[in-house]
This record gives C-alpha cells, structure tokens and sequence, in this order.
C-alpha cells in the first residue's frame, strides 16, 4: 500500500491485474478489519457515475482475488466484505503499528528507540501511497497517508536533534526544504541544525530564504516559531545548545528526570506527545500511572493552579483515530487568536462500557502541559445509580474553589456564579474535563467565556444540542477493533499466556463482542485465577448463553450488567419499550418502518424513540436509517424483555414483525415472482406498517439488497418460534431474490427451513410449493437431477391438491431441467401442457406469455425456427400489453436465437441486446444475463467479429464463475476455440 498497490503469496508476487481491481483490494484494506458495503466499494473505484454493471464488476473482482490470494482472506460480511490484516501482513497495518511504538518511546522518555523505530517505519514507503490507482478516493486516501508520513519523518528528525545527529541531519533537512519551501517546521529544524553544527551565517540564510519565499508567494511573515529561531540564533542562545541528559532517578521508575532533557527544536525540552501517538481504549478498575506533569502557570502565581486530571491507565491501546481528531481539534485552542471568543469543546461520546472516561483523561494527560493556568476534572455524575446528577451550580462553586476563591465569597445566584466564573478563566489557559454529564443543560453553565481554553465532555448522550447550539465538536468512540481487543488483552495477561492460547483469545474477543469494559472484567478475572487456561473462561462464555452472566462483577462500576442499568433507567417507558422490544428483532440491524410494525406505533412516533436510544447510546445508526445495538446491549435487552414483557405481547410482536417482512418481500418480489397471487398471505396484524414500492422496481431491488441478512434471520427465526406459515410463505417470497444472486447455500437452506414448517403444517400445498422451489433452485445451481425429481414431486402435490395455476407452473419449470438433460420432445411436451392447463384469466396473463415462449423456445432448439418465431411474436405481445420487462426479455431471447439460426445474425444481436438491457432493468437473475451474454457473443462469431464475441462470452464467464456456476466450463471452451 505504500506504494504501488502490490501483494505476494508466500514469497512470489501476485500479478492483481487491472487497476480497478488493485482500487476494490486497497478499499478493503483501508477498512482496517471492518466491513466495506458494495456501495462504497463502487463509489471508491468509479466515483459519482459508475456503471450500471459496477456492482456486478466489484463482486467479480473480489472473487477474482479471492483466487489469486487466499480464498479465506476476503470475507463477505452482509452487503459488503472485509480483511482483516495485521502489522505481518501489509506494509501500513505495519507502519501505524510503528508509530505507536515511537509514541510510547517517547512518551518514556527514549529517543533514541523512537527515532530508529521511525526509520524503520519510513523505510517501508516504496514510493507515493497507492501508487497507480486513480480516484477522488485514492487522491484522498494518498493525501492522508501523506501526512502521516511527513509526521513520521518530522517526529524523527526532531528525535535525532535531540539526541545530537545534527550534523548527519542537515543533508535531509535541505532536501525536505528543497521539497516542501513553505513547511515552517522543516526549516525551523534546518536552521537548528545548521546552528548547532557551527554554521550560523546559513541558518540565517535559511531564514532570511524563508522570509522572502512567504512574502512572494502568500504575503505573509514567517509564522512565530521560525521567528522566535531566528531571534534565538542571532543572539547566540545558548539554550539551543545540546546539555547532556542527567542520570536517571530510581525514583522516577526508569523514566528519565524532567530537570534536565536534551532542548527540543526549540529549546524548550522533550514534547509530551507525538503526532502519532496513541492512548487507551479500555475501561475497568483505574491502575496508578505516572503523576500529571505540573508546568508553571502563566497567570499570576497568587492564583492557585489546580491539577485535578486522574491517573491513566497503563494497558491503553488503540483509539488512533479519535486521538488525531481530537489533536486536530486542539489545534484551534492552539492557533485562538487572543480576540477570539469562542471556546472549544470537545463531546465524546459511545455506548455504556467502551471507554469514553479513559480516553478522555488519556487524552487530557497528553496534552496537559499546554493548558498551564489549570486542569481540572469534574465528575458531573448525569448516569451514577448511587445519586443524582451534580447541578450546575455546584459545579461551579467546585471550579472556584479549586482555583482558591473563599466559598464564603461566592454568590448563591447561579447566574452570578457563572458570571465570576467566566470572569476568572478569562485570559487563562485552563483544560476542563467534564465526566459522565447527563445532558447539555448541565453542561452550559460551566463553558468558559473566551478562547484559549478547552472543555472535554464524556456523556452516554451524544450530547446534539451541545453540538448544535455550543459548537462542540463530537467524537464518538465505538467497541475496539479486533487487533486492539487482542492487544488489550495481551497488555492485561502478558503477552505470552495470550500467545500460548490464541483460539481461547479469538472467541473471548468475539463474545465479548470487543467491548473494552466487557474484555477488562474478563481480563480481571484471568488475572486472579493465573493457574487457569483461558479456555475455562470461554467455557463459562459459552454456559452463559449469550446473557450477561459472565460480565458480572461485586463492583457495580466493572457490572456490565449494571453499567448498562444506568442508561436504560434514564429511558421514557415507550423508549424503554421499544428497546427491549428490538431484541425480539432477530437483526443485524432494522429500519424505523419495521421498528413500527414490530412495536405497534407509528412511523413518526417510532422514528422520535430510536432518536432517543441512539441520543442514549443503547441503540447505534451504523448507516442512514439503520439502527443496531451492541451484542452485549442486545443481551441486556432480552434479560429485560424476558423479565419485564408479557409473553402474549412478545408473541404479538414478532407476529407484526414477520408479517411486515413478508408483505414487503411479497410487494418487492412483484416483478419476479409470476404466481404470487397463487398463495394466500398471512393477513397483517393491526398496526404493521409494510413497505411501500409502488412499481419501483429499483427500490424494491435496493431493498432486497438491503435487507438480505435480515431476512434471512427472520426465516430462520419464524421457524424456531413457531411462526410456521410465515417462515414458507417468507422463503416463497425472497426465493428468487436469492436465486438471482447465486446465494445457492443460503437459498438451500431458507428452503429446507421451510418445507420443515410445511411439513409441521401438515399443508401439502405448502410443501408443493417449497418443493417448487427447490427444483428452481437446483436448476439455477446446475444440479439438474435433483431439480427434476422436486419438480416431479411439486407436480404430484399440485394435481392432487387441485391448484391449476401452480401445476402449470411447475410443468414450465420442469420442461426447462429436462432441456438441460437433453430430452427436448419432453421438454416441448411439458411447455405445452403448461399452456393447457393454464386458467385462462386476467391474473394469468404474463404465465401465459412466459408458457407461449416456453413453446416457441423448443421449437427453435429442434430446428424449427418459423414455427418457433410464430409462438415467441405471440408471447412478446401478451408481455408487451403489461409493460414487462421481465417477461418480455426471455422472449427476445428466444426470437434473437431463431434468428441467429436462420443466418439474420444483424437481427439476432439487436434483439439480444435489446433482451439484456430489459432484463438488467427489471433486476433479473445473473444466471439468465449470463445466458443472454452466451447467446450475444455467438451471433457476434457467426457475423465474423471475434473481437466482439470474446467480450460478450468474457462477460458471461465472469458472471458464471462468481457464481461457481458448472455452464462456466462451455463458455471457457468457446474462448479458448476462440484463441
């Protein structure tokens, strides 16, 4: 990745072919482990106007490299896919890893282990990151990485100053210069540097080159940092000059003395933090860290200078994003101008249990040093079950007093509290971290009055009216990624009791579902029962059945259980409702309109509560209008639902639930499903609210696509709870959706999990129609005899059970096994005993159009192609009276291939194509787009175009091979005839 976009299988590099492909594998590498949706797959590789066949050629890319690499290292996860990579296996997993050991070095005080482990980091760039990828997104992608990498590089050669490489550093630092003219930082270290190697007269040079440059080219002055350099250096300060380091104190804990560092750049000592620096992620029981670092106060020194931030915590790991975006933020309390007059404020945010109190203090401990007049911690205690939350007034009354102003001097009027506040921070540099705040109510009263100073606020709320009124800036913190909840893991345990059981590790980071708080309670119980494997913890993980039992604790603050108790208590009861509510939802996530139907209330009132839960942080919205809860979270709410709900309700819930899924899969399905109106639906509950498509046929795909996994669950779940007529008549509905996408494993067993609920119905029509099914989706799968004797079954049930409509069905499917086994008089024979029994009724209008065209079709595969033309003109105009694609393009397919045979390859080819674009529209089944490619590059050879022929019959291979599809072969064999 840092680079051009390469990768190796063992030792020999792997050819990833096109650039596209290179852009689908760098996306999903720059996941970091999490899943990328399709969608943003294809707007990285194509932007805002990809192709209509961009979904198509993503998903054939992936599978592509899951051939070239390992076919397990690309995962699909939902509607998208992830790799999961490590610092072993790419060069910038290695390279962020790296700077985070720097980071820690220099935290330690070890400059000279930062500076060579920076080398090293920056010896792994081969080159401008995703090096041959063109894009919006990589440009963006290339930029950040950039970046980072000049932070790299600067961090470093500030190390190496400090440690007395000055001369070796002047050669680089001219170069960067050279490079980068107007990066002050760069020349400020050149021109210590050459100062420090005796060479005044060119670091002044360097200045006065500077000075001109900026003045040229944006009319500004060198900014105050290269000014005060060159202030420094003509007056020989001699603080510049390296000192050498004092000897260590014992009582320091191996950490180097303050009393006398190495100057930094520029002369003021070690900095506390780099650039990239990273911090804890993990909550639990606090540990005792080094003391906070006390600088002197530049306000007067009769003022006492509180130093109020707890101690961090040693095992921190990861946090790497949110701690740039919060050094970002603090660059705008760094560059205030003194006429500024706003503060700035910071809102973290997240769920119960994942951190937000311990990045909060790590993150004021770093940058504690630049807030010299103060830094205080409040606990404003907006979720503490052992009392109410602090009121703003004594919150400020705790703030003045800790700055030694006598309470008897203070007002009793909060207004006039708030106001001797503001005045006292005004012109100070103070860091303010507000703990655990309930709302932004309580937090108002104590923002500071002017700039320079900065607030810190943790809150289970995301705070949004803060947000949107105070201008706080957010930062939410999700559960831990599974490198850094192995990470935390191993900082807890020692790095050798995680190495010895990694399978232990994985499955502990799983059930814990990565949430720190949950992973430190299991930490803590490894630590005091050292003599135990770690497979017994997994063990009592897996008796607990997915409930809390395992994450609880004596200590209510380390109780998963009871931490979660906090935010659901400060609920309204339909909020309360509705969150225990969605643990009846069987996930992975839910839209508002479901979320109705299965509580029973309005669209608009539904939306007002998962506002609430998401504001609470018990319910996240992962993508625009999804909602999903923690695993954990999840469990909380089903302990909740068992105990608080009715059965009967719950009962009534789920009932809501699995009939709007049907209603909308059987709506959605209405292009492709040709017998719906051959089964009666379960009738809706009062108060379900099912999706509306009204002829959308784009919609209602979206929405497959959309809630593919969800349906799926919900399948799975109708079975289990008893929800028999929903789970056939789901799996009915959502069967072609699954078929089209060669989802075969899934569709098997959807359907077997119905034909288990037919069965248990004791309703042969039920089961006739599974078995339908079944014989659809085997002949989509290739697996012709097993198709043909569910078919033969279905035909059976549906003469017996009286159902025309549906024998004829099956009759027409039937002919279409026995024309891949080569029976073609028997295949004609079924497509005419489909047109026969079909009742000749308005309803049945696109079947019969589809039963003609099955006539018409083997007629044209035994030669007789007028004959053929005669039947296929005839069904075209009984589709076309609809206005149906879906129906109208297999009917071009088979006109196209009569004319192909009667030598009108011209015909053949526009009537092919024309069949391709109208089935793409309607969302039809890839197997077919593959046959119609297959069809396209024939006529192509047959009109003495090879070149053409090849492209169709590529394209259809692609389409078969990502759908392992056996017909992949036939169309190989024409390629490679074809040279």
């Amino acid at each position: 990745m840092l680079g051009p976009v390469r990768a190796w299988s063992g030792s020999q590099e792997v050819r990833l072919g096109p650039q596209q492909r290179q852009a689908v594998l760098a996306v999903l590498l720059l996941g970091g482990g999490s899943q990328v949706p399709v969608h943003e797959l294809v707007d990285a590789v194509w932007g805002e106007d990809p192709p209509a066949s961009a979904v198509g050629s993503v998903r054939s890319h992936v599978y592509r490299l899951r051939r070239l690499l390992d076919p397990s290292l690309i995962r699909s996860v939902g509607d998208g896919y992830l790799i999961e990579v490590s610092p072993r296996t790419l060069d910038l997993a290695a390279f962020q890893e790296s700077l985070a050991r720097a980071a820690s070095a220099r935290a330690r005080g070890d400059a000279k282990a930062a500076a060579l482990i920076l080398r090293e980091a920056l010896a792994l760039w081969q080159g401008p990151a995703l090096a041959g990828i063109r894009g919006e997104y990589a440009e963006v992608r290339r930029t950040r990485l950039e970046k980072l990498r000049m932070s790299a590089l600067e961090t470093g050669l500030a190390a190496e100053l400090d440690l007395g490489a000055h001369t070796e550093a002047v050669a680089e630092l001219t170069e960067l210069v050279a490079a980068h003219p107007l990066d002050e930082r760069f020349r400020e270290m050149l021109m210590l540097a050459l100062y420090r190697s005796g060479r005044q007269a060119e670091a002044l040079a360097a200045y006065r080159q500077a000075q001109s440059l900026l003045a040229d080219e944006l009319g500004v002055d060198p900014g105050p940092a290269l000014r005060s350099m060159y202030e420094r250096i003509v007056r020989a300060d001699t603080a510049l000059m390296l000192t050498a380091p004092s000897p260590v104190d014992d009582t320091t804990h191996g950490q180097a003395a303050t009393h006398a560092q190495p100057a930094g750049p520029t002369g003021t000592g070690p900095t506390e933090t780099g650039p990239t620096g990273t911090g804890p992620t993990g909550t639990g029981p606090t540990e005792t860290g080094p003391a906070e670092p006390v600088p002197q106060p530049s306000a007067s020194p009769r003022v006492p200078v509180p130093a109020q931030l707890p101690s961090g915590l040693p095992v921190f790991v990861g946090r790497q994003d949110a701690l740039e975006r919060a050094e970002r933020l603090l660059s705008r309390v760094t560059d205030a101008s003194p006429a500024a007059s706003t503060v700035v404020i910071s809102a973290i945010a997240g769920m119960a249990g994942v951190g937000k109190t311990t990045f909060a203090v790590h993150w004021a401990r770093r940058i504690a040093d630049r807030f010299p007049d103060g830094r205080l911690f409040l606990d404003l205690r907006g979720f503490d079950p052992t009392g109410t939350p602090v009121p703003p007034e004594r919150a400020l009354r705790m703030v003045l007093e800790a700055f030694g102003v006598p309470p008897q001097t203070l007002p009793q009027d909060v207004e006039a509290l708030g106001a001797r506040y503001r005045t006292l921070l005004a012109g100070r540099r103070v860091l303010l971290l507000l703990d655990n705040a309930r709302d932004a109510e309580q937090i108002r009263p104590l923002l500071p009055g002017a700039s320079g100073s900065l607030v810190i606020v943790t809150s289970r709320n995301r705070l949004s009216g803060l947000i949107a009124r105070d201008g706080a800036q957010p930062i939410h913190l999700d559960v831990l990624s599974v490198a850094e909840a192995r990470d935390l893991l191993a900082r807890r345990l020692g790095h050798e009791r995680v190495a010895a059981e990694p399978e232990a590790v994985e499955e502990i980071v799983e059930r814990c579902a990565r949430l720190p708080l949950a992973l430190a309670v299991l930490a803590a119980r490894a630590v005091t029962r050292p003599a135990f494997p770690l497979a017994a913890l997994v063990d009592e993980l897996r008796d607990s059945q997915g409930s809390l039992e395992a994450f609880t604790d004596t200590d209510a603050a380390a109780d998963v259980r009871a931490v979660f108790s906090w935010s659901y208590q400060a609920l309204t009861p339909p909020a309360a409702r509705l969150f225990r509510l969605l643990a009846v939802h069987p996930g992975p996530d839910v839209s508002p309109r479901a979320a109705a139907s299965l509580a029973g209330l309005t669209v608009p009132v539904t939306r007002r509560l998962l506002t609430e839960l998401t504001q609470a942080n018990l319910v996240d919205e992962p993508a625009p209008g999804r909602f999903a809860s923690h695993d954990l979270l999840r469990a909380y709410a089903t302990e909740l639902a068992e105990a608080v709900d009715d059965p009967e309700d719950l009962r009534a819930a789920r009932h809501r639930m699995f009939g709007h899924y049907l209603h909308s899969a059987c709506a959605a399905a209405e292009p492709a499903l040709l017998i719906r109106h051959r089964i009666t639906l379960t009738p809706l509950s009062e108060g379900v609210r099912p999706e509306e498509f009204v002829r959308s046929e784009e919609r209602a795909s979206a929405w497959f696509a959309t809630e593919q996994a969800v349906l799926l669950a919900a399948v799975r779940q109708a079975g289990a709870t008893g929800f028999d007529h929903h789970t056939w008549q789901l799996a009915w509905a959502i069967e072609h959706h699954l078929g089209g996408r060669g989802m075969w494993r899934e569709l098997d067993i959807t359907l077997h999990t119905a034909m288990a609920a037919a069965r248990r119905l004791g309703d042969p029509t039920a089961e006739a129609h599974v078995l339908r099914g079944l014989g659809q989706a085997e002949r989509y799968a290739g697996r012709v005899k097993e198709a043909r004797a569910y078919l033969e079954q279905a035909i059976e049930m549906f003469r017996e059970a009286g159902d025309m409509t549906a024998l004829a069905e099956s009759h027409r499917q039937l002919g279409g096994v026995l024309e891949r086994q080569g029976e073609l008089e028997a295949a004609l024979h079924h497509a005419e005993l489909c047109v026969e029994l079909l009742p000749d009724t308005p309803e049945n209008g696109r079947l019969r159009a589809w039963a003609r065209n099955g006539v018409g079709w083997f007629h044209a595969l035994l030669g007789r192609y007028e004959e053929a033309l005669r039947h296929c003109w005839a069904a075209l105009a009984l589709a076309q009276e609809y206005g149906d694609d879906f129906t109208a393009a297999p009917i071009l397919d088979s006109i196209g291939y009569a004319h192909h045979h009667l030598g009108q390859y011209a015909e053949a080819i526009a009537t092919y194509e024309g069949a391709l674009a109208r089935y793409r529209r309607a969302g039809g089944v890839l197997w077919y787009e593959s046959e119609f490619l297959t069809h396209i590059g024939d006529s192509q050879l047959g009109a003495g175009r090879p070149d053409a022929a090849r492209a169709a019959w590529t394209e259809a291979l692609d389409i078969l091979e990502r759908l392992e599809h056996p017909d992949a072969e036939s169309v190989r064999a024409k390629l490679r005839r074809l040279g």
